[in-house]
């Protein structure tokens, strides 16, 4: 049985770790609401008496080196209003935003253009793509503004042309592309200035669930290979377990709860995170590292999973197998896990 009150609480990533801090971020619409500065401490009621809207209250995040970081809510809860504030397509009423040791509410429009240039790449639900040019043109397009020669942009274009998989697209215009394939087309123009970071607001929310599928498996298979910072906003909250290596939950402008998928099933902060996670199978979550049991000096156990892999990923293990199993971290055999461990999971009784 997991100690479910004994998992640990989600950790913010100490200043080291961190690529983007954020603290005490408030974004308030209405008369007046644009003077405010400095630390706000404004309750709900508080806020509505003025005939203001929070669409962001005060919510603090760091998001770390390399991970997939997912901002996650029903709409209406503030998730894409955060992802503008986190790239100030839309200026902060209140707060500080720092991205990569940099103030970005203290920079200027130049210093700000130079910034998201050099680090940002960006994707949005809506394809935007150029109607008037090519698969090729559109992937160059980034490149192109930043005085990059003819030769380099071409290059690097046929480059991410092969990373999204549209080979053979290249000279095709938008209108002869299928959604799915513009959606491609936007992720590799996001790519062409190599970013370190990159944002995706809700990219996939329009497609079908089939091509929203692969697309998914894309930018898993994209991340494992170029290991980019992904901040990615969802509604779904499937494809934020799929993706995510942290999640933010967020509700009326607040922050919930950041966690890990695991975290949140098996550790939720309230009542709104319990609901909200309350269809998730267990299975699909939970780690076999949380369930094994650790012995030291275990003799060779065949076959073997990784601690990091969730139980619905490795039940194949167990199909022509009958004793236990291994679990490695880092590649040592740490502990073993068994059949009445696996069911429990899958039967959700842990």
């Amino acid at each position: 049985m997991v100690d479910v009150a004994a998992m640990r609480n989600p950790v913010e990533a100490a200043p080291s770790d961190a690529i983007i801090s954020c603290r005490n971020l408030w974004k308030v619409y209405g008369n007046g609401a644009s003077g405010l500065t400095g630390d706000l401490d404004l309750t709900p009621e508080e806020i509505a008496a003025r005939g203001w809207v929070a669409a962001v209250r005060n919510a603090s995040l760091q998001i770390r080196r390399g991970e997939v970081f997912v901002i996650m809510g029903l709409s209406g809860s503030g998730k894409s209003t955060m992802v503008r504030l986190l790239t100030r397509l839309i200026d902060a009423t209140a707060g500080q935003i720092m991205v990569d040791g940099q103030d970005m509410l203290q920079l200027n429009d130049q210093k700000l253009l130079e910034l998201r240039k050099r680090k940002m790449g960006m994707v949005f639900q809506h394809f935007a793509l150029l109607p008037n040019r090519t698969v090729l043109g559109n992937i160059a397009f980034p490149l192109q503004i930043r005085g990059a020669s003819p030769q380099e942009c071409e290059a690097r274009a046929r480059e991410l042309v092969e990373v999204v998989g549209l080979k053979g697209r290249e000279n095709n215009y938008p209108s002869q592309l299928s959604g799915g394939q513009q959606q491609r087309v936007g992720i590799a123009r996001s790519l062409a200035g190599d970013p370190e970071l990159w944002f995706l607001d809700e990219p996939f929310s329009a497609l079908d669930p089939l091509i929203r599928n692969d697309l998914q498996d894309e930018l898993l298979r994209l991340q494992s290979k170029l290991g980019k910072t992904v901040v990615f906003i969802t509604h779904d909250l499937d494809e934020a377990i799929k993706l995510a290596d942290r999640i933010a939950i967020m509700d009326h402008g607040e922050i919930v709860q950041i966690a890990t998928p695991e975290e949140l099933v098996l550790n939720p902060a309230n009542d709104f995170i319990r609901r909200f996670t309350s269809k998730v199978p267990l299975a699909k979550v939970v780690k076999v590292g949380t369930i094994a049991i650790r012995k030291p000096d275990l003799p060779s156990i065949l076959p073997t999973v990784d601690e990091a892999s969730t139980v619905e990923e490795v039940a194949s293990a167990f199909r022509d197998h009958q004793g236990p199993i291994g679990v490695t971290s880092s590649g040592k055999l740490v502990g073993t896990v068994d059949r009445d461990q696996l069911y429990r999971v899958l039967s959700g009784t842990i």
